[in-house]
C-alpha cells in the first residue's frame, strides 16, 4: 500500500479528505501545532490501523478535535466552570488541550468506556472546516510511539510503522506541542505545558476571584 500525498493548496483538498475519512481511512494533517494521524472515532478498524501506523500501545486513548463547545456537549463532555473558562478565553481555538469528565449517559457509543475524554479546538481554518463536515475525529501526534514529531511530511512518512491512507502536505511546520490541562482533577491541574504557559493558564482561572 502506498500513500497518497496531497499539497494542502490543492482545491479538492477539503472533499478528498472527507471522502477517505469516511471510507475509513487514516490521514496525516498539518495542525496548528504539529502535524497529527487522524480517523474518525466510529470506525473500530480506522482507529486499529492507526496505533499500528503509530506503534502507540492500544491501552493510550486518543485525543479527540471538535469544532465548537456544541460539538462538546454532543459528546456528553462535562464542562465545569474552569472548562467554560478557558474554553471562553482567548486561548480557544488554539493550541490548549482540556481534560474533561464523560457523561456516559449523554455521550455517543464510541465513547462508552471512557470516563475521561482529552479534547482541542484548533487554530486552524481547514481543520475547522474539515470537522464541521465529518464531526469530531481522533487525532494525535504523527510520529512513531515516543519519538519527536517531524515538522515535515517526507520525514514523518519515513518513521511511520505502515502508510496512512492520505497525507496531506503542508511544508515545514513549527512543532509545537499544546497545553494540556486537566479539569476533570479537583484541583484543575496543568499535566503537560506546551506553547501556552502555566502562568497564562493560572490568570485565566483566577480571573474571576480578583
Amino acid at each position: 500500500m502506498t500513500t497518497t500525498v496531497i499539497q494542502s493548496d490543492n482545491p479538492k483538498l477539503l472533499q478528498q479528505t472527507v471522502d477517505c475519512l469516511e471510507r475509513g481511512g487514516v490521514i496525516v494533517v498539518p495542525t496548528d501545532t504539529v502535524y497529527g494521524l487522524a480517523v474518525l472515532p466510529d470506525r473500530p478498524q480506522s482507529i486499529e490501523r492507526l496505533f499500528g501506523i503509530k506503534s502507540r500501545p492500544a491501552n493510550v486513548n486518543l485525543p479527540i478535535m471538535v469544532a465548537d463547545k456544541s460539538q462538546l456537549r454532543d459528546l456528553g463532555a462535562q464542562l465545569g466552570p474552569e472548562a467554560l473558562m478557558l474554553l471562553d478565553s482567548p486561548l480557544v481555538p488554539g493550541a490548549l488541550t482540556l481534560a474533561l469528565g464523560v457523561d456516559r449517559q449523554a455521550s455517543p457509543e464510541w465513547l462508552q468506556n471512557r470516563e475521561e475524554i482529552a479534547i482541542r479546538i484548533p487554530d486552524d481554518r481547514f481543520l475547522l472546516q474539515l470537522i464541521n463536515k465529518v464531526g469530531p475525529i481522533l487525532a494525535t501526534s504523527a510520529n512513531r510511539h515516543g519519538n519527536p514529531t517531524p515538522n515535515e511530511l517526507a520525514a514523518i512518512l519515513e518513521q511511520l510503522a505502515m502508510p496512512p491512507d492520505l497525507a496531506i502536505d503542508g511544508g515545514v511546520i513549527d512543532t509545537v506541542p499544546s497545553t494540556l490541562v486537566n479539569c476533570h482533577s479537583q484541583p484543575v491541574k496543568i499535566e503537560r505545558e506546551g506553547v501556552i504557559s502555566s502562568a497564562t493558564i493560572d490568570r485565566i482561572l483566577h480571573a474571576q476571584s480578583r
